[in-house]
């Protein structure tokens, strides 16, 4: 059950973790489809961490295939997950690490809106609306070099990656729900069983997608695009997305979803260390902003 009022800083400090990851992610994303074809890439990842959160569970005595009712409710979940990784790899394949953040990260905007009509309790005030809109202008700010004159091919690059964040959305809503009607009744699921859900549907859809669409697969495994997707799977897709369910389930969506927006200023300075992409005047700006954000959405 969520737990109403403030974020502790235990939840907190846990959201920043994440978000860290996550905005390593995108350049371990981009390393990757520079040696594996984006939908393989992406089903290789969810199989991989799908296998882990298994053996997992059986380590901690945790079934996760019960007849319980959930069957079409984890398809669903899958499917979508699913959808929004093909267009998250894809995107990158067309776009730069840099852009493709900014129009991911409008996710948190869609959770926001999607939880103040579905989920009881987590309506928009007007401080929260205003906290929302500052912190995705910081977020535009931060990456704002990156956004002048793009190309046709970026543009479509950007295209897939917006509608990978509403299905992000989409998706955070859904499981915030994280129930399962039947026979009058409300079937929890647990953090380690949607993600199970999820992985295990992805993997078979995405990989199935890119047999289908005759992807060239591995062209290049190097040491690099290698460790790339292991920590695709490891970290994120396993350690990290089973801390985020946690938090999901105890916490309001749209207290969680303003801290999302640090993910890709952690991932502009992501770029600049590991890749040495410019750093630009702008991102002190819009860490104030995200910061102000934060702020009226959780006062």
């Amino acid at each position: 059950m969520s737990r109403p009022g403030r974020l502790g800083a235990l939840p907190v400090a846990l959201l920043l973790l994440c978000c860290l990851v996550w905005g390593l992610n995108q350049v371990a994303i981009k390393v990757s489809v520079a040696g594996v074809s984006p939908l393989l890439g992406a089903g290789l990842r969810s199989l991989l961490a799908g296998g882990l959160v298994w053996l997992w569970c059986r380590a901690r005595g945790e079934p996760l295939l019960r007849r319980d009712g959930t069957g079409p409710y984890g398809l669903l979940i899958g499917l979508m997950f699913a959808g929004e990784f093909a267009l998250v790899y894809w995107g990158l394949a067309y776009t730069t690490a840099s852009r493709s953040v900014i129009f991911l990260y409008s996710a948190p905007l869609f959770v926001a809106l999607g939880a103040h009509w579905y989920i009881p309790g987590e309506r928009l005030t007007r401080a929260r609306t205003a906290g929302l809109v500052l912190a995705f202008a910081g977020l535009c700010l931060a990456s704002a070099d990156a956004l002048y004159l793009p190309s046709r091919r970026e543009l479509f690059g950007d295209t897939l990656e917006l509608l990978a964040g509403l299905v992000w959305g989409v998706t955070t809503v859904v499981l915030k729900k994280g129930v399962v009607l039947k026979k009058g009744g409300r079937v929890p699921l647990s953090p380690p069983r949607t993600l199970f859900y999820q992985l295990t549907v992805s993997s078979v859809v995405l990989i199935g997608a890119s047999v289908a669409l005759r992807e060239p697969g591995v062209v290049a495994p190097t040491a690099l695009v290698l460790a790339a997707l292991a920590y695709q799977a490891v970290i994120v897709a396993f350690a990290s997305y089973l801390a985020w369910f946690w938090l999901l389930r105890r916490y309001p969506a749209s207290d969680l979803a303003p801290y999302l927006f640090w993910t890709p200023l952690f991932g502009v300075l992501a770029g600049w260390v590991l890749l040495g992409d410019p750093l630009s005047g702008n991102l002190g700006a819009a860490a104030a902003l995200v910061v102000l954000g934060i702020y009226l959405v959780n006062r």
